[in-house]
């Protein structure tokens, strides 16, 4: 009960401490700001916090999707690379490879330069392909690569004496993945998961060097609206981490949990 109460504690702790820590970076910025007539550090962050709070929600949003496609494509390559057939598991081997030894960057300009800027439907029509759903199939790569390596290896640890016992009972191999291999995988595979999400997660504002008005682009969008003083350098981008911060820290601490949880019960 106390070790649970203690990491509690941590979790809630710790991000107030961080937005602390953000308000006196700004209370200071304020005060060496002695010049009259312009908006002191602290009420241009307020007046921009809007504008950086939206930008965050679509490093949000691509994150989520961004998650969502490498884990769905990452399960499939993942069950690629455990197949018999060698004609299906070399590729599978040769991708996954591919993206886990890439640098997320050079993904990330390789698929906002080689993928159109709009596509040609039968019709005749025109459909724009905005920066943020190509920066978000970018991030998706390498994350569905490591999807994939954390499925085989979750397979691979189950002791091979479930496959002798499924076999016994005349289960099929798709069976066996299916009502035996995946049940225990599941929690083998879900810290791991949750952790990719969580630096994929913190990837998200390299979309900024390309353009895409996600939350760092909006903070130096509205340092530059502002008046790009110095003194702003400090609040603005200490607020930038502390939102990410205080979302990501939380899943980082469930993490820990769930892996001291599912080692207890291994």
């Amino acid at each position: 009960m106390m070790s649970n109460w203690t990491v509690t504690r941590v979790t809630w702790r710790a991000p107030v401490l961080a937005a602390g820590l953000c308000l006196l970076a700004a209370v200071g910025a304020m005060a060496q700001d002695g010049s009259a007539g312009r908006p002191s550090a602290l009420a241009s962050l307020v007046i921009w916090m809007p504008f950086i709070l939206k930008g965050f929600g679509l490093n949000l949003l691509m994150s989520v999707l961004a998650m969502t496609f490498a884990t769905i494509t990452g399960v499939i390559l993942g069950f690629m690379q455990i197949s018999p057939i060698a004609l299906i598991r070399v590729p599978a081997k040769l991708v996954t490879n591919l993206f886990r030894n890439s640098p997320w960057l050079v993904i990330l300009f390789a698929i906002m330069f080689l993928v159109p800027f709009q596509i040609t439907l039968p019709g005749g029509d025109k459909v724009m392909i905005p920066d943020w759903v190509k920066a978000t199939f970018g991030f998706a790569l390498p994350v569905m690569a490591n999807v994939s390596e954390i499925l085989r290896g979750a397979v691979v640890s189950i002791p091979s004496g479930q496959w002798e016992s499924a076999e016994s009972l005349a289960f099929t191999r798709a069976q066996t993945l299916r009502h035996v291999i995946l049940p225990q995988c599941i929690r083998r595979m879900l810290p791991p998961w949750m952790n990719w999400y969580a630096l994929l997660t913190l990837m998200t504002p390299m979309a900024a060097i390309l353009g895409v008005n996600e939350a760092l682009g909006n903070t130096q969008a509205a340092m530059e609206a502002a008046g790009s003083r110095p003194e702003f350098l400090i609040p603005f981008y200490l607020f930038l981490m502390t939102i990410f911060f205080v979302f990501i820290y939380p899943l980082s601490v469930y993490t820990r949990r769930l892996e001291k949880r599912f080692a207890a019960v291994s």
